[in-house]
């Protein structure tokens, strides 16, 4: 048979086999199938819907709300926070070299007043110690000048030297806490992380993607959200009787999605123990800024090590921060930071290579971490303005977190712990058994269906409890206190109009 007679042959036999794609959901890590992050899932999608059928046709959209309220993430600027000037106006200098220049050379030094002379000089500093500017790559560990930044920021926080050379900056926070999960869960091995519950999915969701074991610590709802060491302590022991090599503590203070703010003696118990159960403590500190009650006060767990003394000879702590959060508010920029603190050398290396496989984090975000710890100094330009814009954020949070929290506990069924920081308020439900059973028949969690009907009565975007985890039998949904001071009443008047509604529903259909 001659050669292009088999070769036709060939490829017609091919042709009728049903080969499988190499990228399909069958062929896919099933660790990312499992994966969850419940801030980004249905009811969003659902929200996102709603939100093309209003633009589609705004006079005409056939639903009960002419807008979408994302109440589900602390994604300040989507609901109106303004960025700060200052670190716009450096940013803007150092992105654009020639608006710098020109700016220098106009009469006065600030191109007519569009700059303020203190960010002109900045951006002048930054370029000076990073002449390639922002499109080259960075060393893989970040700007020289910025870790340096932070090391001072970090001092002057703690009363404790810090060193730039144990700070890594990354694309967000989330970068680093992937960076730690993905170094210590090894494949094959039965590693786990404790982690508190609620907590905040993205530990779950890497927990899963890197094949380990999530052992759970509960926080107490009765005392605000406390962490309890002797709840650390039942959960530790029953994970190692179950085979788990647990490696690590996740705390994160203030919290998220709870909100509370620990006070010292909890984080002094929380850090002897891990220094007794040979633990890293991972200390997820994004909403330091965000303290919201009176008589709470932000201590960074380093701080907290170094004061106990003998503590911060042996304990392994890594500090996360972020200019996602705060009174910045810079979420899309992905700027973050991590700092190392006793940590071995070699296993430092190891970091410093993850880390160089992408290269370097982008360094707009690297930028905003700089400008985030080194804001301007009294006597500087922009000083005035800086501290009226960062006053008026926080502050604005405060009466929004107060306003939110006390209409919430009027509410039928719903009872919410005082605000204490961070940007959220994680409210318990107390849901009619005929509204579990209509959740079931739908296939949805309890708090799911809870909080899709919201959205779907009142465009306010929020998360269920149970993508957060919580204490069997009760029901939660995290909301954030973002939504502008002008539109907060709107958003209490929407959630009481439809709780009620609710409530009356599902109890009359128990009658």
């Amino acid at each position: 048979m001659r050669m292009s007679a088999i070769l036709s042959i060939s490829l017609a036999l091919l042709g009728k086999l049903a080969l499988a794609k190499q990228l399909e959901i069958g062929s896919i890590n099933p660790n990312l199938i499992e994966a969850q992050y419940a801030v980004r899932g249905a009811i969003l999608d659902k929200a996102e819907e709603f939100q093309k059928q209003i633009e589609a046709n705004p006079q005409g959209h056939g639903l009960p709300f002419d807008s979408i309220v994302p109440c589900n993430i602390g994604n300040p600027q989507v609901l109106g926070q303004k960025p700060l000037s200052f670190n716009r106006e450096v940013l803007s200098l150092v992105m654009n070299r020639d608006l710098l220049e020109k700016a220098e050379a106009s009469p006065g030094g600030t191109l007519g007043g569009a700059f303020k002379a203190d960010a002109v000089r900045r951006a002048r500093m930054y370029l000076t110690r990073n002449p390639e500017g922002l499109g080259a790559y960075s060393n893989s560990q970040g700007w020289a000048v910025v870790r340096e930044e932070v090391a001072e920021f970090i001092a002057q926080r703690d009363g404790h030297p810090s060193d730039p050379e144990q700070i890594f900056l990354t694309d967000g926070a989330s970068a680093g806490v992937r960076m730690f999960y993905q170094t210590m869960l090894r494949p094959g091995q039965p590693d786990g992380m404790l982690v508190p519950i609620p907590q905040y999915p993205l530990y779950s969701a890497l927990t899963t993607l890197f094949g380990g074991h999530l052992v759970g610590y509960y926080l107490d709802e009765s005392a605000s959200w406390e962490a309890r060491v002797g709840e650390l302590e039942r959960a530790l022991k029953e994970a190692r009787a179950k085979g788990t090599n647990v490696r690590g503590l996740v705390v994160i203070n203030p919290g998220n999605p709870t909100g509370q703010c620990l006070d010292l003696k909890a984080q002094q118990e929380i850090a002897a123990f891990a220094v007794r159960e040979n633990l890293v403590l991972f200390a997820d500190e994004v909403y330091q800024e965000n303290i919201i009650a009176e008589g709470k006060k932000f201590n960074s767990f380093k701080k907290v090590a170094l004061d106990m003394g003998s503590a911060a000879a042996k304990l392994e702590l890594i500090s996360f921060h972020t200019a996602s959060k705060g009174f910045m508010g810079e979420c899309g920029i992905r700027g973050g930071y991590f700092e190392l603190h006793n940590i071995d050398p070699e296993a430092k290396a190891m970091l410093y290579k993850l880390a160089s496989i992408t290269l370097c984090s982008n360094t707009p975000g690297q930028l905003s971490i700089g400008l985030m710890v080194n804001p301007p100094k009294k006597g500087d330009e922009s000083h005035a303005a800086y501290v009226g814009e960062r006053d008026g954020i926080l502050e604005s949070l405060k009466r929004r977190a107060f306003k939110l929290s006390a209409a919430l506990n009027k509410l039928e069924g719903i009872s919410v712990n005082p605000p204490e920081g961070s940007m959220y308020l994680f409210p318990q439900v107390k849901l009619p058994k005929a509204a579990v059973q209509a959740a079931n028949k739908s296939g949805m969690a309890a708090d799911g269906f809870y909080c899709m009907e919201l959205l779907k009565a009142t465009g306010i975007v929020t998360v269920p409890g149970s993508g957060f985890k919580q204490v069997d039998g009760t029901w939660h949904f995290r909301t954030t206190f973002l939504p502008a001071e002008d539109k907060i009443d709107t958003v209490i008047s929407r959630m009481t109009v439809f709780n009620d509604n609710f409530m009356r529903k599902f109890k009359s259909s128990e009658l």
